[in-house]
């Protein structure tokens, strides 16, 4: 089955023309077009039931999302479909994250090569269970706090018809951390399975991969040792003030192979389980994805959970 955005752009409709043709002669292949939030969910749903080996999807990261949502909707299983992912959306942090280029053109060759030759990965994704929700699965991570709130800044700006690149992330993000978030009172508490728990958080990004996100070509890392094969990381802040913030933020920019550090960051890496509990209901997403304010999320680790053509 391959799940495709009714609003691709040219490029990724031909990406998608280049795979249909050139799998015409070997699969049976059903396309079906998304036409509201959580269709594709349903969709493959429909593809894990209905017993097909293949899901492709064509979209961003919302898309996939959904998409390992639907495989998933009964726990990981070898008999699932194995996913296949052409990025088509503004950040594409998931496909990138695989090892995928950024172009649908030059990710649809590589995907095809892979299904010649029937290479398969199982890759580890995260969970993550609130209020009384079932548990959500994420590819890459999940932010509680200022950057959640971000995340609906920017939904807001693009139901106006902004356009979602780099830009607008950098100029909401800036607003919002001098005119928006609370800056003045934390609210967040992280507890972990025998471990004590971490108060005075303004906010977290539970990583799942590396990097955290992509500004175009350039890879912004958090936790820059989280990876599909081991278990969550997290970042946190306990200060909001400027010199904190420009110190953390010029650590990412650098990249390297060390977390962000400073006096008022938190670190964790390769945990099972997590808890973020706040005193006041925080904004939460999932994968770029907004899902409203929180009072309690708990993240786990699961490993090799679904199987990535690449």
């Amino acid at each position: 089955m391959l799940i495709a955005n009714p609003k691709a752009t040219s490029t990724s409709r031909r990406a998608r023309d280049i795979l249909v043709r050139a799998v015409s002669g070997d699969l049976d292949l059903y396309i079906a077009e998304t036409g509201h939030r959580g269709h594709a969910t349903e969709l493959a749903r429909q593809s894990a039931e209905e017993g097909y080996d293949i899901l492709v999807t064509v979209g961003g990261d919302g898309t996939v999302n959904e998409a390992v949502n639907g495989l998933l909707a009964e726990g990981p299983s070898p008999d699932l479909p194995a996913l296949a992912v052409l990025p088509c959306g503004s950040a594409n942090v998931f496909a990138r994250a695989l090892g995928l280029p950024n172009d649908p053109i030059a990710a649809t060759r590589t995907v095809l090569e892979a299904l010649r030759a029937g290479r398969h990965r199982s890759v580890g994704l995260g969970t993550a269970r609130f209020a009384d929700e079932a548990e959500r699965y994420f590819t890459f991570g999940a932010g509680v706090g200022f950057d959640a709130e971000v995340v609906r800044e920017v939904e807001r700006r693009r139901v106006t018809g902004a356009r979602a690149d780099p830009s607008l992330y950098v100029r909401t993000a800036l607003r919002h951390f001098f005119t928006g978030t609370d800056r003045k009172r934390s609210a967040l508490t992280m507890e972990r399975p025998g471990r004590p728990a971490k108060s005075g958080l303004f906010f977290a990004f539970v990583s799942n991969t590396s990097p955290w996100t992509f500004m175009g070509p350039r890879a912004l890392n958090l936790s820059p040792r989280a990876n599909f094969n081991r278990g969550l990381d997290v970042f946190g802040m306990q200060s909001m003030d400027v010199l904190p913030m420009l110190g953390a933020v010029g650590q990412m920019l650098l990249g390297g192979n060390r977390p962000v550090q400073g006096t008022h960051t938190l670190n964790v890496h390769d945990a099972a389980e997590l808890t973020l509990r706040a005193e006041r209901p925080v904004a939460f997403q999932l994968d770029g994805d907004y899902l409203g304010e929180q009072e309690s999320i708990t993240f786990r680790s699961v490993p090799k959970a679904i199987r990535i053509v690449i």
